[in-house]
């Protein structure tokens, strides 16, 4: 679908169609601010497409990385933590349940519920805690191994941005330099006085028309195909940052499966060991 401007658009911008000096200065003047401002966006978008490579988003990068290790740690913890809390409850509320209501606050009870927490928690605790100690050291481990190959991928993507942005940044600058020419001429038209447009400045205007045309082409072309690549910078950084957090957590998921036998059999271990304490209080 075609989308053509007004006829008078290119009446007032293209300096090849003017007939008087100040015609020529006038029209000069729109494209200059069109050389600055493409020159200035890619300058902007050569900025941030540095910034996720500075030293300080590369420390919030890791820093992010070590604090979701750790919050999926302490969510492994708990839920450790949790599942033997629950497991000794569960073995009081089925002695309470076997228990005549009045001695169920009575001295057998408080006497069953300290040796309950003197004797049978601290074992649990102490085999919960190496539970977790083991799940951690394969943590810390696996988040070393995601921090170094997160960093290795951050440093490649660097140098390919560093290179692109060696490439396109003489480009900024050129938009800038053929500002500056198209200024100077607007400024020595208007300094020319009145009346028809000299044939030096005439061709002078052409010339540099036909170059405006080509640079600004160019420039807005590089300006649309940085934008793309900044966002897929964007996006590597992100799936970079995403799949080492997904390593740490396969990790953790992996030694938790492996340790678990090892965590029901202390919980069965326990509901034994209290059933055994129970039945000895009975018997006195």
């Amino acid at each position: 679908m075609a989308h053509d401007l007004p006829g008078w658009v290119a009446e007032l911008t293209d300096p090849r169609r003017a007939s008087t000096l100040d015609e020529l200065a006038d029209r000069l003047v729109p494209l200059a601010e069109h050389a600055i401002d493409v020159s200035r966006r890619l300058q902007a978008l050569l900025n941030e497409l540095n910034d996720p490579f500075k030293r300080d988003a590369l420390y919030g990068r890791v820093d992010r990385l070590k604090t979701r290790a750790g919050e999926a740690m302490d969510e492994i913890t708990a839920e450790i933590a949790a599942s033997g809390a629950e497991r000794v409850e569960r073995i009081w509320s089925d002695w309470l349940e076997r228990t005549l209501p009045a001695d169920r606050a009575g001295d057998r009870a408080r006497e069953l519920r300290r040796r309950l927490e003197g004797e049978i928690v601290p074992e649990l605790t102490r085999r919960q805690r190496e539970v977790a100690e083991k799940v951690a050291g394969r943590t810390s481990a696996a988040l070393e191994e995601a921090t170094q190959t997160l960093l290795t991928r951050v440093e490649e993507l660097a140098k390919a941005v560093t290179e692109l942005i060696h490439g396109v940044l003489p480009m900024a600058r050129e938009g800038l330099a053929l500002a500056s020419r198209i200024s100077g001429l607007s400024t020595r038209a208007r300094q020319s006085g009145r009346g028809p447009v000299p044939d030096d400045l005439r061709e002078e205007s052409t010339e540099l028309s036909r170059t405006f045309d080509e640079a600004v082409a160019r420039l807005e072309l590089e300006w649309a195909t940085l934008g793309a690549r900044s966002a897929t910078v964007r996006a590597a950084l992100r799936a970079a940052e995403e799949t080492a957090f997904s390593h740490v957590t396969q990790e953790m998921t992996d030694c938790v499966e492996e340790l678990a036998p090892e965590h029901v059999r202390a919980l069965q271990e326990t509901e034994a060991r209290a059933a055994t304490l129970f039945e000895g209080l009975a018997d006195e």
